[in-house]
């Protein structure tokens, strides 16, 4: 009879009420059976989804809007919350015996000592692995009412888990190995800088640390990329523990030579593990309105929420001539012709569950790509023409907090005694307050002027205001 049958006997010492054997008797549930029904299994998988939950919920806003962004977030919540976590629950279990003092007759029971480390060890693993599923679910539902692009990947979410699962047979074998109390937490804290410092190098292996996916929606892993991870952890586990309770040791040579494959695979491809997202190239616009607005394709639900934004900008701009074609949002410098968009990643900043943030500060960001203030140094420096590019930009999107900003700047300026500083800004107010005198076919022609030096870093071809 093996520890765990024996430890199902009730104080009197009669046998559990079990299932119905051949001969009418009761026999004692299976062992594994007990281990996942209670015990500390149970409370190791709470522990883990509750970490998880708790962690992802504090991001919200930087993933919940995306399925990229929360799959990413998830992933590396798992890898450096939970697998540290995982991996300390495993230890503890692990050293159970040792603490009650039952290791001797442990090794006195019939089963060999890898079916009794497989029992012991795979209800943890398993409750883990159900907890990062449930959070998994929940997080994927917490996006789906915002996510209006792409899809969940289930080839990721499934290495994830086994990377959980072989974090905890790590840390059972450790338990098992280590007679030192405070090893359950101090295997945690190693395991957490094993897997978060790989993350600030810059090779290719780097990425053996799970930990180490880039932090962006806009790519996607190769097909075989979360195999080979699995491989990796996997089979650094696996070898782990036949090494450990395998009766011939040498099969652990087995999964070490694949994951060493895996690990050699993973290092030498590097970031081409990753490729680009077909949508991050696409962009779908509103074509209604000058310049048009074209947002990323892996974000179509922004579209109204960025024209609604900058409806402002564009009635202001209606039957002005030399503008650009359409605002842009694709990675790199816009093409001629085009204008860039305020960026909308990463999510959490101008974009929260596919609402703009700030969208005054958004339209002001768009008004000033129209200008040439922000991208050529020669007309930055010629105060004139840097005055005439700000009134343009504040007319066509009139900002609350640089106004207050201006005015602050006014009075410590006033106390200070700086005349400069007061001249430059009457100068400032006394320009933008001619444009907006102006009638509209007087300010539309004076416009599209102005708009056709935008592109010019000659500051004396900007015209007069």
């Amino acid at each position: 009879m093996s520890i765990l049958e024996t430890k199902t006997r009730t104080r009197n010492g009669t046998p559990p009420t079990g299932p119905a054997g051949a001969d009418g008797s009761r026999t004692a549930p299976h062992p594994l059976r007990s281990e996942l029904r209670r015990g500390f299994a149970p409370w190791a998988g709470l522990a883990v989804a509750a970490t998880l939950s708790i962690t992802m919920a504090g991001k919200a806003p930087q993933w919940q809007g995306s399925w990229g962004e929360t799959q990413t977030m998830l992933h590396l919540v798992s890898a450096l919350l939970g697998g540290p976590l995982a991996a300390a629950a495993g230890c503890w279990h692990g050293g159970r015996e040792r603490r009650r003092r039952t290791d001797e007759l442990r090794a006195s029971a019939a089963r060999g000592p890898l079916a009794q480390f497989l029992t012991a060890s795979l209800p943890v693993a398993a409750w883990i692995a159900v907890a990062y599923a449930v959070v998994a679910v929940g997080v994927g539902a917490a996006t789906w009412p915002y996510a209006s692009a792409s899809r969940p990947l289930l080839s990721p979410a499934l290495a994830d888990a086994a990377f959980l699962v072989a974090m905890t047979v790590l840390g059972h074998v450790v338990g098992r190995l280590v007679a030192w109390w405070p090893a359950a937490p101090a295997l945690a804290v190693c395991g957490y800088l094993v897997l978060g410092v790989p993350t600030y190098a810059t090779s290719g292996f780097r990425h053996l640390s799970p930990a180490s996916a880039p932090e962006t929606d806009s790519v996607l892993p190769v097909w075989w990329q979360p195999l080979a991870e699995s491989v990796w952890v996997g089979g650094l586990a696996a070898a782990a523990v036949l090494a450990y309770a395998a009766s011939r040791k040498y099969i652990a040579l087995l999964p070490l030579t694949a994951a060493a494959v895996a690990a050699v695979l993973i290092g030498q491809t590097g970031d081409r593990m990753w490729r680009d997202h077909p949508l991050a190239h696409q962009q779908v616009c509103d074509t209604s309105v000058r310049p048009q607005i074209c947002v990323n394709a892996l974000y179509p639900a922004m579209l109204p929420e960025v024209g609604a934004a900058l409806s402002g900008l564009t009635d202001r701009l209606e039957g002005v001539e030399n503008l650009p074609v359409r605002f842009e949002d694709r990675a790199g410098e816009p093409r001629p012709n085009e204008a860039q968009l305020p960026m909308l990643t990463p999510t959490g900043q101008s974009m929260v569950r596919s609402r703009l943030t700030d969208p005054e500060q958004y339209a002001w960001e768009a008004a000033s790509a129209l200008t040439s203030g922000d991208r050529c140094a020669a007309r930055i420096l010629d105060k004139r023409a840097s005055q005439v590019d700000d009134a343009v930009t504040e007319w066509l999107a009139p900002n609350r907090i640089r106004n207050e900003i201006e005015r602050q700047h006014l009075r410590s300026a006033l106390e200070s005694g700086d005349d400069k500083m007061q001249a430059g800004i009457r100068a400032d107010r006394a320009a933008r307050a001619r444009l907006a005198s102006m009638d509209t076919d007087e300010r539309r022609a004076w416009l599209s002027r102005y708009f056709a030096t935008a592109d010019s870093c000659d500051p004396k071809r900007v015209p007069a205001l």
